[in-house]
């Protein structure tokens, strides 16, 4: 099937179709599938070669910024949402250094709070994953030494809340608005892997272009399966591939297929999926950090929630999570809900505070040993200096 004129295919995400197909594949399909955009066109109820069209006209046109096989990477290398204190002047270039110089820097954001609080003077909020046997904190000592942070606080993840990031489904939500079950909690534990699972592992998460997507129906009456260029990148068949991608789901380090939206700039046609950004903290008694994130979990606002360590710097918080919107008072609606719940659950919440995101740019982390080498080989650094 010949790729369609762009022009005649729409790719706003408000497009009926388009929000159709976007409300299952931004975090529907879990897992790995051998087909995974049959999937979607069988949830979405569309008919496949739609399916396909839009996704390769949407991710061409910046509507989607990538589609690929997600990784649980807290499963894969040590990581932590880190909290950088800059100096102002150097807050932008350590911004830009982060982004386009640390591949093992995922997201990098410009927070800010709404009057000066505890932990309000650390602006540059990044997540930063270290494949073993590397060591995380050498590795922020060398970013902070690079861009003239003067401290940075580690972060890491003790659970994970498992929730979603539809943000076509979560347009219309209102405040309160959760499931009937709690929140998933996901373990953090590092699994070590061959070198065969490694190259399947990275020919498997990278991104998809749009002439990939379409290739799988060029041919209606033979297509081709979506991983046939991956197998033969990793050096597979197949069938031994999606063998192997299953074993590595098995071992609970494969997350779901997506299309990610772009969702802090705006799109051609003019439209942002998302304008506000709310990193919220709070501080609940110790002990009750799986319940307080277990409630949290459920709330369809969210998009990331955890039980990380906040420590003196701010306040002691041990709840933190992700939540985005339009509008900056339904925002907050959103949280004062999540309070209320908390109160409500018996979950006392003794001190909250809300980090709102500016400039932001996100790329997923590289979570490869073997790219860490090179990395370090590439700047000079000495790989052996930088194990733990």
């Amino acid at each position: 099937m010949p790729a369609p004129a762009a022009s005649s295919i729409p790719t706003s995400v408000t497009d009926p179709v388009n929000a159709k197909v976007l409300a299952i594949s931004e975090d529907r399909i879990q897992g790995f599938r051998r087909d995974p955009l049959h999937a979607i066109a069988e949830q979405a109820e569309t008919a496949l070669p739609v399916v396909v069209e839009r996704l390769a006209a949407m991710l061409e046109a910046g509507t989607i910024r990538r589609v690929r096989q997600t990784l649980l990477a807290t499963s894969l290398a040590p990581g932590a949402l880190v909290a950088w204190n800059v100096p102002p002047k150097n807050l932008q270039d350590a911004f830009n250094f982060m982004f386009k110089e640390d591949p093992f820097s995922g997201h990098v954001v410009l927070r800010t709070t709404d009057k000066e609080t505890p932990g309000s003077a650390f602006k540059l909020w990044t997540t930063v994953k270290v494949p073993k046997p590397y060591s995380l904190a050498k590795h922020c000592a060398y970013l902070a030494e690079q861009t003239g942070a003067t401290c940075f606080q580690l972060l890491p993840a003790k659970k994970l809340f498992a929730l979603g990031v539809g943000h076509v489904r979560r347009k219309d939500l209102t405040p309160g608005d959760r499931t009937d079950e709690p929140g998933r909690v996901l373990d953090t534990t590092v699994v070590d892997l061959n070198d065969r699972q490694w190259r399947v592992l990275m020919a498997l998460k990278r991104e998809f272009t749009p002439e990939e997507l379409l290739t799988t129906q060029a041919d209606p009456d033979q297509p081709v399966s979506l991983w046939a260029g991956r197998a033969e990148e990793a050096g597979e068949s197949l069938d031994d591939f999606c063998e192997q991608a299953e074993q590595l789901q098995n071992l609970g380090v494969i997350g779901r297929f997506s299309t990610f939206l772009e969702h802090v700039k705006r799109h051609k046609d003019g439209q942002r999926v998302t304008k506000y950004n709310a990193l919220f903290h709070w501080k609940v008694p110790p002990g009750m950090e799986l319940d307080a994130g277990k409630e949290v979990g459920r709330h369809h606002c969210m998009t990331h929630a955890y039980w990380r360590q906040g420590g003196p710097a701010f306040s002691d918080v041990n709840i933190m999570g992700v939540s985005h919107g339009t509008e900056k008072d339904k925002v907050l609606a959103h949280k004062a809900a999540i309070d209320q719940h908390l109160e409500e659950a018996g979950i006392p919440v003794q001190y909250t505070n809300v980090f709102w995101g500016g400039q932001s740019e996100i790329k997923p982390s590289e979570v490869s040993p073997i790219a860490y080498k090179a990395w370090c080989n590439e700047r000079g650094i000495d790989p052996d200096e930088m194990k733990g």
